[in-house]
């Protein structure tokens, strides 16, 4: 009794392990791809399935995140007859799993094995310098031919780089010398223009300086040549002006002592002179004549009785001396 009992509680233990065993969970972003009796039933998206024990089997846990493959360098040879070594990198993602489980028996190896010999293809119709300068064009030719090989395999081939390209040793060293000539030119070219541009630039700023040189002297002139002219006028003014101020002084001088003999000749005629005080003012008057700088003089006819009279004056003088 105790027998059976074992045996039935080790066979409730199995079946609830089965039982356990046949709920699967699917986690996001995976695939599984189940077989009944050893053909494809069906694939398992994201969430919990229930797996019929002995009868079902799962294929294939398929991820469908992008992957990266990191291949080992390549040994290929240019147009040049130039041997290389280049490795690339593959993104690629599982768009098909039932195809990607029976589509081929080792995906990743028929990859490498494909690129490989894809790679080998394009770098042999191009030669060393536009291998090493055509690096975008290469990827996208790998890419179309590896996307379009590997779709009936359920892979999406997203992009293909290639990671280093290796020439051989020497080449490196004549490439590297190359480049050092390359860059010697360049530095020549670069400071002989250097040269040219100073060297023209010297001699425009010693002719802009000529041509500003030539202008300041021109405008010095000008400006002498003006302030002259200014001073000349000015000079000119105040001669004119003296001249204009003596004359008014002159004139007024003038009206002046003839106001003053017209004034006289009033006082003189209000005063009513006698005639000999008029003949002793003729006198006067011809005495400052005689001491002018003339050489000659006339006497009038009237001045022979102003001639008696200075007599008579002269011995009214002696009488007042006695």
């Amino acid at each position: 009794m105790t027998t059976q009992i074992t045996i039935i509680l080790a066979v409730i233990v199995i079946l609830l392990l089965i039982l356990v065993r046949s709920f699967r969970i699917v986690p996001q972003a995976h695939v599984f791809v189940i077989e009944r009796l050893g053909s494809f039933y069906c694939e398992w998206q994201t969430g919990i399935h229930i797996l019929v024990p002995f009868i079902d089997r799962i294929a294939g846990k398929i991820s469908l995140k992008e992957k990266v493959v990191d291949f080992k360098p390549q040994s290929v040879i240019t147009k040049d007859n130039v041997t290389m070594q280049i490795d690339s990198v593959i993104f690629y993602q599982i768009t098909d799993a039932k195809q990607y489980v029976y589509g081929v028996e080792t995906p990743l190896q028929a990859i490498e094995n494909f690129s490989a010999t894809t790679l080998r293809n394009i770098i042999g119709e191009l030669e060393l310098d536009a291998t090493l300068t055509s690096r975008d064009v290469i990827n996208k030719k790998i890419t179309a031919i590896l996307d379009q090989a590997t779709d009936r395999w359920g892979i999406k081939v997203n992009r293909v780089e290639l990671k280093n390209i290796l020439p051989p040793r020497e080449i490196q060293d004549a490439m590297e010398k190359q480049m050092k000539a390359e860059r010697e030119r360049r530095e020549k070219i670069l400071q002989a223009e250097g040269d040219k541009k100073s060297q023209i630039l010297v001699t425009e700023g010693e002719k802009e300086s000529q041509i500003l040189r030539a202008q300041a002297k021109k405008e010095s002139a000008i400006l002498e040549a003006e302030a002259e002219k200014q001073a000349t006028i000015l000079r000119a003014d105040a001669v004119r002006e003296q001249k204009v101020l003596e004359a008014k002084g002159e004139a007024e001088a003038i009206s002046l002592v003839q106001e003053a003999l017209a004034e006289s000749l009033i006082k003189l005629n209000n005063a009513q002179p006698s005639q000999k005080v008029l003949q002793l003012k003729a006198l006067e008057s011809f005495e400052k004549v005689a001491d002018g700088k003339a050489t000659k003089i006339i006497i009038p006819s009237e001045l022979q009785s102003i001639a008696g009279l200075a007599v008579g004056l002269k011995s009214i003088t002696d009488n007042g001396k006695n």
